[in-house]
This record gives structure tokens, C-alpha cells and sequence, in this order.
């Protein structure tokens, strides 16, 4: 993502212009193209304010936040922004699938002269997450098995619990 960053009130700091990339290149998954982002780091009397603006997938997104600390000010406003570009292609997505007039079946049968198997096809969506993230959210969800990508490796993985109560970990080989 290109990112860039200016300072208000306050000296350039590049521990703080790495840490804003840094978390920003993070965005860059949701993006199909190139991105850009416009950073305003600010400082008002005690009032530390982070203010993003990012263009990118004909999409327009700005956030600000105001805090007592740049850092969380920064962080703060990362998430505001990840929440709002998620909800903009939950929109489009919608809108396309809307469109479309072929429907997808859920569930595909065989025929019963033939001896192979029933397959259900379910579809689902994963989303990043690290290892123990995912325990606790197969712990919420009661459920025996969990597709996430591992927020790490960038890997589609499988967590599953085992029948003594441990759980499994099944990821691709490199």
C-alpha cells in the first residue's frame, strides 16, 4: 500500500511512520489493486489524533480518532477503518450476488443407481486469525471443527478437536 504520512504539532518520527505502514500493509488483503493511503498524525494539547484516509477498489474510506496516546490513536482508527472496508464489500458483495440469476444449489445429489456417496457441499467463510484465536472461537461455537487462515502463514488451516479433548492442527506444507 502506499502509504503516506504527515505530522502536525509533533516532530517526524520514523518509529512512528513504520508502525503506521507497517499495520496498513496489514489492509492491503482487502484490496485487489494498489491502494493509497493518506496518514495525519496530530498532537492538540494532551489530545494525540490519528486521522486515515484510504483510496483504493473504487473505494473512499477516512477515519480519525483522538486518544491520550499516538500509538492507540493509530490502532483505534485501523480498526475503525478494517470494520468500515469489510462492510463496503459485504455491500458490493450482495449487490453482485443479487444480480446474478443462477443460483448456487447448497446441497448436490446423486443419483441412487450409482454406488458412490451423498456429498453435501456447504460454503463457508474464514477469516485470519492466529492458532489460539481460533481455539477460543471453536470454544464459543460448540463446534467440532474450524476453517480459518492462519493469520501467520497466510494458510488456509483446519483446527479440529480430538476425541480425548485436545485439539488438531491440520495446515499445508509449504
Amino acid at each position: 500500500m502506499n502509504t503516506s504520512v504527515r505530522f502536525k504539532n509533533l516532530e517526524s518520527s520514523d518509529a512512528l511512520k513504520s508502525y503506521v505502514s507497517e499495520k496498513l500493509d496489514r489492509m492491503d488483503k482487502y484490496f485487489n489493486g494498489p491502494a493509497e493511503a493518506n496518514v495525519v498524525l496530530s498532537i492538540e494539547k494532551f489530545r494525540h489524533s490519528a486521522e486515515i484516509h484510504i483510496i483504493g477498489d473504487r473505494l473512499a474510506i477516512n477515519g480519525k480518532e483522538e486518544t491520550e496516546e499516538m500509538y492507540s490513536a493509530i490502532d483505534m482508527v485501523l480498526d475503525k477503518l478494517e470494520v468500515q472496508i469489510k462492510k463496503n464489500k459485504q455491500k458490493s458483495r450482495d449487490y453482485r450476488a443479487k444480480g446474478k440469476t443462477v443460483s448456487q444449489p447448497l446441497e448436490e445429489t446423486v443419483d441412487d443407481s450409482t454406488s458412490s456417496p451423498r456429498v453435501r457441499v456447504h460454503n463457508i467463510e474464514y477469516k485470519p486469525m492466529d492458532v489460539d484465536e481460533a481455539v477460543m472461537q471453536m470454544d464459543l461455537i460448540k463446534d467440532n471443527f474450524l476453517v480459518f487462515t492462519n493469520a501467520r502463514t497466510d494458510c488456509v488451516n483446519v483446527l479440529y478437536r480430538q476425541k480425548d479433548g485436545n485439539y488438531g492442527l491440520i495446515q499445508p506444507r509449504p
